[in-house]
């Protein structure tokens, strides 16, 4: 009998449930989709080391916005969403927050840490190690899955595409580290790739082992939130470089009116339509799902493009803003438009889901950004315009039943 502060018998112990007791350090994984789940402060914390490479990766585009540096942001950038994609896919289905998981989650965050150190040569003399510390996070995946093969039986032939993927994937990486050059990022495409056509297996051959479809999104969310926070940071540092010039904040408070009605029309509008269509669908795996995740990637690279051609703007509000530059704002709110097309119409499973909204403000964003012999103000307040004009009638669509939401 448990005995109180004086040495009297507890009269709460024998009411105390199993519960309650703490849970074991270590335990087998298990399938948790049918439990309520949310983001647990493990996987928050985990997102930081990916806030690191984003912003490393942004101030190495802002050094070099030119074709080259467009092309070597966008492919670093999918290697490293691809990374977070692939963790967060595990998670979804096997996170049993034990102290295996734990220690493996924090060392691939410490992996993530280096290819952020690595991040603004990863091209060039970092290109090794940025290369190896991806490497690091797709052994941890494997011995994860590895363990959940071992202990899930139910769920043994998801496990093994997921786990032959990324064996794949390692093979490839590890055999680009002593190479140079096109070889080298021929292998890092290709272990891209055939790590990408795991998801897509698993959805047809994969055995109906059901995702947590109230967990997906909203790690996507937060992510797409971080990917945001850098087109805030981008406006303070734009204005302390300027000390608060005039024309500088004239541009920033414009550009946060286009920051702001981005995070509308994702997470109110857009975003949350598929969210909706993706938890009517069901748990079991669906090509509704797969757009999903894979309909975040021109959405996080333009949000990515747009976060650095602000700053330029905050900078040169009154000139001196290169062509690149100039395309850049208009370029990433439109790649950023057609992700949100691509997860509205692919969670639907019909394209008319995403028209005329977002559609139809693609070339607008674009047009608006063409704007010839004007400050580089002007643009910004055009493309301004015409994502407050898109949230305006994503509202209007919402409000008379047009585009179904979870929000109101």
């Amino acid at each position: 009998m448990e005995r109180g502060s004086r040495g009297k018998p507890d009269p709460m112990a024998s009411t105390r449930s199993a519960d309650e007791r703490p849970a074991p350090l270590i335990r087998p994984p298990q399938l948790r989709t049918g439990e309520e789940r949310s983001a647990s402060r493990l996987e928050l914390f985990f997102d930081l080391a990916y806030v690191l490479v984003l912003a490393q990766l942004a101030t190495t585009l802002a050094g070099d916005l030119s074709g080259h540096g467009l092309a070597v942001f966008a492919g670093l950038l999918t290697v490293t969403w691809w990374s977070w994609v692939t963790t967060t896919l595990y998670a979804n289905r096997f996170d049993t927050n034990d102290v295996v998981y734990r220690v493996a989650k924090l060392a691939a965050a410490a992996a993530v840490i280096g290819m952020a150190a690595s991040a603004p040569d990863a091209t060039g003399s970092a290109a090794t190690h940025f290369a190896a510390c991806y490497l690091a996070t797709r052994l941890l995946l494997v011995a994860l899955y590895a363990r959940a093969y071992r202990h899930v039986r139910d769920a043994r032939t998801t496990i093994g595409i997921y786990l032959a993927a990324a064996l794949a994937a390692a093979v490839l990486w590890t055999a680009s580290l002593p190479t140079h050059g096109a070889l080298r990022y021929l292998l890092w495409t290709t272990g891209i790739l055939v790590e990408a056509v795991g998801p897509l297996l698993v959805t047809r051959l994969g055995g109906n082992v059901p995702l947590h479809l109230e967990h997906l999104p909203e790690r996507f969310g937060l992510f797409v939130m971080l990917v945001l926070g850098e087109s805030v940071a981008s406006l303070a540092a734009g204005l302390h470089a300027t000390h608060w010039a005039g024309a500088s904040i004239v541009a920033a408070v414009l550009a946060f009116g286009a920051v702001a009605a981005l995070w509308w029309s994702y997470f109110d509008l857009g975003g949350a339509a598929g969210k909706r269509e993706l938890v009517e669908e069901g748990e079991e795996p669906s090509p509704v799902a797969d757009a999903y995740v894979y309909g975040h990637l021109p959405l996080i690279l333009g949000l990515s493009v747009t976060a650095v051609a602000i700053e330029q703007f905050v900078l040169h509000p009154e000139g001196g803003v290169a062509p690149p530059a100039r395309w850049a704002l208009p370029g990433g709110v439109a790649l950023y438009l057609a992700g949100v097309a691509v997860v509205m119409g692919g969670t639907a499973g019909r394209w008319r889901a995403a028209w005329p909204w977002p559609i139809a403000a693609i070339p607008l964003a674009v047009l608006a950004g063409a704007l010839p012999g004007v400050l580089p103000v002007v643009p910004v307040a055009a493309v301004t315009a015409v994502l407050v004009a898109t949230v305006l009638a994503g509202i209007r669509a919402q409000r008379r039943g047009a585009m179904r939401t979870t929000e109101t």
